[in-house]
């Protein structure tokens, strides 16, 4: 058969079965394994199934998740980002539509903890949103503030997106975590910037006027709730930048760094870290599935030998990087409607990847913009899973079309960094090129 054909039946049958609501994970193994079988034969598909789980187990690159998925679920089960919101809304108290700019900046403190988009955007919806609407901000600004803000736990380190893209383009994951910084600082900077603009123009959108804050008797306050999350970031960073450990061994220094931090704040329980050990397995018992579902693609599309006849494809139409990157987004906003981002993320990397490797792209810039792409997916309507982990936290409150209509500011905000991204590669390379 046709490789463009194989491929996409292979594709067609994935999107239906996702559609229809079987986990990712099924999909992609079942899809997989019968189109291996259909391409060579029952036996290589059988063979392909039993060997991958013990492939991708004995991967040590894969030991980096668990690390930081722990580190994130003992932050939250220890409150150690309880007070970030709080905190956060007095640092910020002098800016128009402070509460919502508070809300970007505690995202991004809990991000870097958490490493999960829909993590930050539930722990954030529960704190932040109700604080809000209680101040009178508009229903659209404060729910959109919270599913973007959320997003950033996509790109600012520790990132399982970045961990998973770096194991399969075969480049440095610290490298990766460096690459993803300035991108997500520039993220949060421009939504604050939006927030404020639009506030300061339309100052019913924030409500109520916030009472200033004096910083210097706060401040005392403020370093005490804030301080173990940058301590934690600065060990993990650290520890990377200077190549005093891999992103494995920084994940288990940062883990270690949230219980010690815990413990000395009196928030450590057997409960607490009992739960968060539970918790990291579920977790990544579920994207291991998925793992190896994305492994069993990338398997069958090197049969059928689509590759060679994409990248001829390209050559034919003198199509070059901005070609890709324009495809790349075009897919990826898509089926981020309709797609988990780790699914998205393994259903696409084993198309995109071999054609950026062949016209020579900086793999690491690349993977920055594949994530940014990602985050854009998450508040993507009419499916953004961001929306949606909002909607049923806030129940009946609020309506999808008033955060439908609060969330396009951002992404439009999103698509402005992504051009700067594009336009721009240092902003992505400039700190791992600094990596020894």
């Amino acid at each position: 058969m046709d490789s463009f054909v194989a491929v996409g039946l292979c594709f067609g049958a994935l999107l239906i079965l996702i559609a229809i609501r079987m986990p990712i994970s099924i999909a992609l193994v079942s899809v997989s394994f019968f189109g291996i079988a259909f391409e060579k034969s029952w036996s290589a598909a059988v063979g392909s199934l039993s060997r991958l789980p013990f492939e991708m187990a004995a991967n040590w690159e894969f030991s980096a998740a668990p690390m930081f998925l722990f580190m994130g679920f003992i932050c939250a089960a220890t409150g150690l980002t309880n007070g970030l919101f709080k905190a956060s809304s007095i640092l910020l108290s002098r800016l128009p539509g402070s509460l919502a700019a508070a809300s970007v900046f505690a995202s991004a403190l809990f991000a870097a903890a958490s490493g999960s988009s829909v993590a930050t955007a539930a722990a954030m919806s529960r704190i932040a949103i109700p604080e809000m609407l209680k101040r009178g901000y508009d229903q659209g600004l404060a729910c959109g503030t919270v599913a973007a803000s959320g997003t950033l736990g996509s790109l600012i380190p520790p990132s399982i997106l970045l961990i998973l893209y770096g194991i399969y383009a075969n480049v440095s994951i610290g490298k990766l975590f460096l690459a993803g910084v300035v991108p997500g600082v520039i993220s949060a900077a421009i939504y604050i910037l939006m927030i404020s603009i639009r506030c300061k123009i339309n100052p019913k959108l924030s409500g109520e006027s916030v009472k200033i804050v004096s910083f210097e008797v706060n401040k005392w306050e403020i370093a005490k709730t804030i301080l173990p999350l940058p301590i934690i970031i600065v060990l993990v960073m650290g520890s990377i930048f200077f190549g005093i450990a891999t992103p494995t061994e920084a994940g288990a220094i940062g883990s270690t760094g949230a219980v010690a931090l815990a413990a000395l704040q009196g928030r450590l329980s057997y409960t607490a870290f009992c739960g968060a050990l539970i918790q990291t397995a579920e977790s990544f018992a579920s994207i291991f599935f998925i793992i190896i579902g994305g492994a069993l693609l990338t398997r069958f599309i090197a049969i059928t030998g689509i590759t060679p006849q994409l990248l001829a494809l390209f050559e034919q139409f003198n199509a070059g990087p901005l070609i890709l990157i324009c495809a790349t987004a075009l897919v990826y906003i898509l089926l981020g409607m309709f797609i988990d981002s780790i699914g998205l993320l393994l259903l696409t990397v084993p198309i995109f990847l071999p054609l950026a490797n062949a016209l020579e792209m900086n793999l690491i810039w690349y993977g920055v913009i594949l994530i940014k792409l990602l985050e854009i997916g998450l508040i993507t309507p009419p499916i953004g899973l961001n929306i949606f982990v909002i909607k049923s936290t806030l129940g009946p409150q609020v309506k999808l079309p008033v955060i439908f209509r609060g969330i396009c500011w951002f992404i439009f905000m999103d698509l402005l960094t992504l051009i700067l991204l594009v336009a721009v590669p240092a902003l992505c390379l400039w700190l791992p090129n600094l990596l020894r």
